[in-house]
């Protein structure tokens, strides 16, 4: 099967990406420059490839600035191997300039016979692509390139067969080439499986530039298919990188990676149980806006190469489940997508990146409760205070990539005189933002009070962390530009069951943590400890609230909260420091009794 890029794109916010509106040419040169790139670069950055892939950088209604081509055919749902991979932007036939020579490259099949593909062509070493159907003359520059694809051919009594292959060629004039898949050699890998595992690897595969920019797999073409069903034409040219994930499914899920300088005149290899790593997932249900979650384990090798985004999905389902993933040591990417009732993709995200040895193991949770805000603090900064509404409800889990869209009420305030109220939402808006000026060195008041927001959908019935609000009071002086000296707290209820739920009548320990973190480059960043946290609880909707006891440990608190017999709990918490500045947030519906 052709592969069609997916979810890749994600990796180019994870690295750093800014805020960013749609045309916002400012922003995409603050990204450019963030990569020590410049303007007429941008043909060698990576876009979208596919409308999954736009829902992640869309998600929560932000645009990032970038448009790719939508390449949404698939013969077949990707549903147990895929590939995430970045597409360089490409020129079409057409629109080759200063054309001194031209490519025809012929694809044959199987059989022979000539078979119809879209052929990649990356010019060496500036990594200008075009695309091609074979066949078709091209005009191209005098010069070096690599013409690669994925020879499909469809069957009747099956998936048919791929056929990977790609061939440097030096173009001077007219020049022809042809990619042969009779010369193809069958994919083989083998794993010593359990009983439990017996049908053959799913092999998802690709060749790529190798010596194009810092990330191969942007310049690539692959497929994937059944052990059996998926070839690869050799060819031992350095200027390629040839790289495969295959995965095995019974009770668990086996997924190994690896990858090769050139394409191997004996593609694949062995691999053994006992020298994998192993990730676990436990996904819990109650917080998210959707029922249906889908995990999956995307390849990020240090120094990136043509394994790079690999795409293994590991299980799909409505939550609460568990799922164990056995991995070939290395650096891996946990994800998850959370889909509505509609079958809309309306959430997930990227934990941080795990590296893991042979026999370790690492837990993965998604959907712990509680969900709160995440990361963005007030700033305080020519002569205003600024507040990004962002992030505020989310699966700290997760990170920022995690937090569902919300609608936010913003109030700035000064000795109870009310300085600026404001509606917001960060659905459908790239650029939801508060700012309020001040005139005079003083102590302010800043409140948020948020609701998750998702027009077009059913929130599931019951859902957790509906709500979040904060209460924000510190020192400002508005001739200073600086983070406002306060906090974002985590709640982690402990010994809940996989609905979120305590036990009638028990007692929860909540983990408690007190976090700030840097807004950025321009505003500083100032070290502000806590010297009190308190912690409330409240089982009818925050009407009433009752103190928590709380012991100090290490850099966390410890807060036992007394259940009620059914319904929900809401959390509430004070953080404090040496000079008068506090920070109060509330979690409303944070757990569930059952």
């Amino acid at each position: 099967m052709t592969v069609q890029p997916r979810h890749g794109c994600w990796r180019v916010v994870r690295r750093g990406w800014p805020r960013a509106g749609v045309g916002d040419s400012h922003a995409v040169e603050q990204g450019l420059a963030f990569w020590d790139l410049s303007l007429p670069q941008l043909d060698q950055l990576y876009v979208l490839a596919l409308i999954d892939c736009v829902r992640d950088m869309t998600k929560m209604g932000r645009l990032w600035g970038l448009e790719g081509e939508l390449m949404m055919v698939r013969r077949r749902s990707l549903a147990f191997v895929g590939v995430a991979i970045l597409a360089p932007l490409v020129v079409s036939a057409a629109s080759a300039q200063a054309a001194s020579g031209s490519l025809a490259v012929t694809t044959l099949g199987r059989h022979g016979g000539k078979v119809s593909t879209t052929v990649t062509v990356v010019a060496v070493p500036s990594g200008q692509t075009y695309r091609v159907k074979s066949g078709k003359r091209i005009s191209l520059p005098s010069g070096r390139y690599i013409a690669m694809t994925d020879i499909y051919e469809s069957a009747t009594d099956g998936s048919g067969t791929d056929t990977i292959g790609a061939q440097v060629v030096q173009v001077s004039g007219s020049t022809s080439v042809t990619l042969d898949a009779r010369k193809g050699k069958a994919v083989k890998v083998s794993l010593d499986t359990p009983a439990d595992v017996t049908g053959p690897p799913q092999i998802s595969a690709q060749v790529c530039a190798a010596t194009v920019g810092n990330m191969p797999s942007a310049f690539s073409a692959g497929g994937w298919n059944e052990q059996g069903a998926l070839y690869a034409i050799p060819n031992s040219s350095k200027l390629l990188q040839f790289g495969y994930m295959a995965q095995w499914s019974g009770n668990d899920s086996y997924v190994t990676v690896k990858n090769t300088t050139g394409i191997p005149a004996a593609p694949g290899g062995s691999f053994t149980r006992s020298k994998l790593a192993t990730m676990r997932f436990s996904v819990r249900s109650g917080t998210q806006i959707g029922r249906q979650n889908s995990i999956a384990l995307q390849a990020q090798p240090k120094v990136d190469d043509c394994t790079t985004d690999l795409m293994a999905g590991v299980h799909d389902d409505s939550a609460p489940y568990s799922a164990v993933a056995h991995v070939t040591p290395g650096t891996w990417q946990p994800r998850d997508d959370i889909f509505a009732s509609n079958g809309d993709d309306v959430g997930g995200g990227f934990p941080k990146v795990r590296t893991l040895k042979a026999g370790q193991s690492f837990t993965q949770y998604f959907g712990r409760a509680a969900w709160s805000p995440m990361h963005y603090l007030p700033m305080v900064g020519h002569k205003s205070v600024t507040f990004f509404p962002d992030a505020l409800i989310g699966d700290p889990d997760v990170g920022v990539s995690g937090a569902d869209p919300t609608k936010e009420t913003v109030v700035l305030s000064k000795g109870g005189t009310t300085i600026k109220k404001q509606t917001l939402t960060n659905w459908g808006s790239s650029d939801a933002e508060f700012s309020a000026g001040i005139r005079s060195v003083g102590w302010y008041h800043l409140t948020v009070d948020a609701h998750r927001y998702r027009p077009g959908i059913t929130f599931p019935t019951g859902m957790l962390s509906s709500r979040a609000t904060l209460d924000w009071y510190f020192k400002a002086d508005p001739a200073k530009s600086v983070v406002a000296p306060v906090f974002l707290t985590r709640f982690l209820p402990t010994g809940l069951n996989s609905h979120n739920q305590a036990a009638p009548n028990s007692t929860t320990t909540v983990g408690v943590s007190a976090g700030r973190g840097s807004q950025g480059p321009d505003v500083k960043f100032t070290t502000v400890s806590a010297k009190s946290v308190r912690v409330w609880s409240s089982a009818d909707g925050g009407k009433t609230w009752k103190a928590a006891a709380v012991k100090h440990s290490g850099s966390t608190w410890q807060a036992s909260v007394h259940n009620p017999a059914s319904g929900v709990v809401a959390l509430r918490s004070e953080v404090t420091d040496s000079v008068g500045d506090r920070s109060v947030e509330t979690v409303y519906r944070a757990y569930a009794i059952g």
